[in-house]
């Protein structure tokens, strides 16, 4: 047997060149062909006797073409393409099963330490060791995966937290930092790949996934592209705003913040990159359970109106059931895990000013601190996301919807209170406040999630495949049956998209269930924006029209034409990108139909998942029939009555082109536009100032001497603006409580801003003063000890004609004992 080892470059794809030689193997006293060039190694095994020549000595090979020669070497050897044959390829930065964790997981975890993490003896860091090359793997069969997670926050002050477009909900500081985790899949002979990226944030915009593509085209070619990338935000509504391009969402977000833009791209990349350089050969088994006593259906009256006989086939008007993906290496050790369940994460309410990832993030938080013992949080090997799905009328908050000022419920079509009308009514979690009822959902999500993952058995095997499209959804010809069509309409709001939801409601009294118009409405649209056309007027009956966004362009376009639709397929398993939020039947139909596609072209009993917020955002998709009630969802799906046919039609398509392998021929569509000179934020950078005999760090309430676990520490220190801190990372936390090793004599860091037990809160005063308020909210898990906190900001600076610049400051608490009793 001859082992042809290829070292190439890192950006294995890009069409680097790779120097060949030829030299003796080290393991094996046979002849042997190393090729050997840069960082990554990727082995191929082949079988047979005599010679194989690559290319000439010292000459060059691109990657692509070392890629297609060991394919047809491959071939020409017998080993064929399927899971258990072919080329196989591993990367030198991981490690064998038996030293799992040093490099892989180094490079996992420093981007979330920061440097306050390193100036303190961190006992989570793992000493660095050199990494042996793995072993090779014959009739492998599986998956090469990769998993990486990376901090992708943004500003956490001056900014608009993105979901309940109430004005005035700006961050003040943060409750717990937002990460992108990413999930790459390889066939075994690399020849296939494809790219799940969940990432904490409302939804992912337009403007973020054309830049986060045009980057990996810079960064790998076209290894990672846009039919094989799906990018999927969990819809978190306490995440900063500011990353998008058209017009509503842009004023929603009180104008473009480039800062929180860039900073996400990069969390996003990072997160690939990370997953990238660790991949490793695994397996990926798949499980289903139902989760109970969670959801309610926050839209009961639309979800009525469709057909009883459709409606009787299922116990819920919710889907409770919970798909998990287990991710493990060869040697069975845990790698990651991907949920899709249906839920809003909206278990914090509009009146919350703190950056966070809501349930879903707490149940994130909780599996990866199981898994990841002796890390901090955001921090070790093990990544879990739990991503949206069908969620659009499905709400958290279980105790269903009351009228605050009376008590009694508004469980009506309107929902809308005797006295006070429709912003009385109100929907409540199952905990004594919004952060309880958020742990209580995210706990029994953690718990589910982590049942089926022990238990999952039935693994994923076979080919990947991934197909995609850029659509103009504004004319989709949708055929209701073989002689009736209709179409889908340029971009429009109702009436009731003003009213919100029972989970927030809207601030100018509008009501839910609105089939008609409002003449004084009408009349301040008209002399603000304009008429709408009869055209766009008709089409979206019997919605009256509140904003004609499709037919408004200034400065930009309001809302997008052109829309992303993408399958990708793991074997049995197929992940429909959907570019908003869809309704639980609309979910229910679009995979019943997926999955009918392909089986008709043979590729039966596929599990269709329904990944949602994914690549564009486009609002809700109703059925046809929950559009005519034209509740909040309803008033919400822009591009008319027939959107969910339209998608039907097209993610059929999709599967069609899969199953069939005719992905080639598919219409690449119309490339969506990249809008430049948006329009800025409202609240302007100024400088920041400390009082009068004070600095920056310096503490102004101290922390007391003594607490018993289950109070509260709290320090206040003299603050800056916490924004700065997207333009200095010199610090990656705002703040860290650590404990005192008498063995050891040092400072242990227990607790970061990423830990659900801090708070960090910012208080803006006038002329660029302002307070930082950490607390420590002790758990009952607190070691006894003496503790202290710290606040680690950044401050901006300008002295005349100069440029501003940004500095770097902390701040130390005194010490302070914990005790137990």
């Amino acid at each position: 047997m001859l082992l042809v080892k290829a070292v190439v470059n890192f950006c294995w794809g890009q069409g680097q060149q790779v120097s060949l030689r030829l030299g003796p193997s080290s393991s094996s006293s046979k002849p042997s062909m190393p090729i050997l060039a840069g960082q990554h190694i990727l082995t191929l095994v082949l079988a047979g006797p005599g010679g194989l020549i690559l290319g000439p000595p010292g000459g060059h090979l691109r990657c692509q073409q070392l890629q297609q020669w060991a394919r047809c070497l491959g071939s020409r050897h017998g080993m064929g393409n399927g899971s258990s044959r072919g080329s196989h390829f591993f990367s030198t930065t991981q490690s064998p099963p038996a030293t799992q964790g040093s490099t892989a997981t180094q490079s996992s975890t420093t981007t979330q330490s920061s440097t306050a993490t390193q100036s303190s003896t961190a006992t989570q860091t793992s000493p660095e060791t050199s990494t042996p090359e793995p072993p090779l793997f014959q009739n492998f069969s599986g998956y090469h995966i990769g998993v990486g997670r990376a901090d992708c926050t943004g500003q956490v002050a001056d900014i608009n937290l993105m979901g309940y477009s109430k004005s005035g909900q700006n961050a003040r500081g943060i409750l717990t930092r937002l990460y992108s985790r990413a999930f790459i899949m390889a066939e075994p002979d690399g020849s296939n790949r494809t790219v799940f990226v969940s990432i904490d944030i409302g939804m992912v915009s337009q403007r973020l996934r054309l830049e986060v593509l045009n980057r990996l085209q810079s960064k790998y070619g076209s290894l990672y592209r846009r039919d094989n990338v799906i990018l999927s935000g969990t819809h978190t509504h306490s995440g900063p705003a500011g990353y998008f391009q058209y017009t509503v969402f842009v004023i929603a977000s009180e104008g473009f913040s480039n800062q929180t833009f860039q900073h996400m791209v990069t969390g996003i990349l990072k997160s690939i990159d990370i997953a990238h350089t660790n991949m490793k050969p695994g397996k990926i088994f798949i499980n289903k359970g139902n989760v109970d006593g969670i959801q309610i259906n926050r839209s009961p009256y639309s979800y009525l109106q469709n057909p009883q006989s459709e409606r009787a086939r299922y116990s819920s008007n919710t889907d409770k059931e919970m798909v998990v993906l287990k991710m493990v290496d060869l040697n069975g050790d845990d790698l990651g895990l991907i949920s899709w369940f249906a839920i809003h994460p909206v278990s914090m309410n509009n009146s919350n000013h703190l950056v966070n990832s809501d349930n879903v993030g707490y149940a994130s938080y909780l599996l990866e601190q199981e898994k990841n013992k002796g890390y901090l949080p955001g921090q070790g090997p093990f990544v879990a996301a739990f991503a949206s799905s069908n969620l659009g009328d499905v709400s958290p908050n279980i105790l269903g919807p009351h009228c605050i000022n009376t008590g009694e419920s508004c469980d009506n079509p309107n929902s809308t209170c005797p006295i006070g009308g429709p912003s009385m009514c109100i929907a409540k979690g199952p905990g004594q406040d919004m952060l309880d009822s958020t742990q209580i959902i995210g706990r029994t999500m953690y718990q589910r999630a982590k049942e089926l993952y022990a238990s999952a058995s039935q693994e994923v095997t076979g080919p990947l495949a991934s197909a995609h499209q850029w659509v103009n959804m504004t004319d989709v010809i949708v055929w209701l049956n073989s002689t009736h069509a209709a179409k889908t309409c340029k971009p429009a709001l109702g009436y009731s998209f003003a009213a919100g939801t029972i989970d927030g409601v809207g601030s100018l009294n509008f009501t839910q269930g609105k089939t008609e118009g409002d003449p004084f409405w009408d009349t301040i649209r008209d002399q603000i924006l304009g008429k709408p056309s009869e055209e766009i007027k008709e089409c979206h009956k019997p919605k009256p029209i509140l904003l004609h966004t499709g037919e408004l362009s200034k400065p930009h376009p309001w809302h997008p034409d052109i829309v992303d639709v993408q399958i990708i397929t793991l074997g049995s398993l197929a992940i429909t990108a959907i570019p908003g939020e869809f309704t639980t039947m609309s979910g229910r139909r679009l995979r019943e139909a997926v999955q009918a596609e392909f089986a008709s072209h043979g590729m039966q009993n596929m599990t269709v998942v329904i990944s949602g917020l994914c690549n564009v955002y486009t609002h809700y998709i109703t059925t046809y029939e929950e559009y005519q009630a034209q509740r909040y969802e309803a008033a919400s799906t822009i591009y008319g009555p027939h959107t969910l046919s339209a998608y039907i039609q097209l993610f059929r398509n999709l599967a069609k082109a899969i199953a069939t392998d005719t992905v080639a021929d598919l219409n690449r569509g119309p490339e969506p536009p990249f809008f430049k000179q948006l329009i800025l934020p409202l609240i302007p950078n100024i400088v920041d100032r400390a009082p009068i005999g004070r600095t920056f760090g310096d503490v102004l309430q101290p922390a007391k001497p003594e607490y018993r676990v289950g109070e509260v520490a709290e320090v206040i220190f003299v603050g800056a603006n916490p924004k700065n801190s997207v333009q200095n990372q010199t610090h990656q936390t705002f703040l860290t409580v650590e404990k005192y090793e008498a063995t050891s004599t040092s400072w242990q860091i227990v607790c970061n801003d990423a830990s659900w037990e801090t708070r960090f809160y910012w208080h803006k005063g006038l002329l660029g003063l302002s307070n930082a308020t950490v607390e420590w909210h002790i758990p009952d898990t607190a070691q006894p000890g003496i503790y202290r906190i710290k606040y680690f900001g950044h401050n901006r600076k300008q002295d005349i004609l100069k440029p501003a610049v940004i500095l770097s400051f902390e701040g130390t608490s005194s010490a302070f004992e914990v005790v137990t009793t």
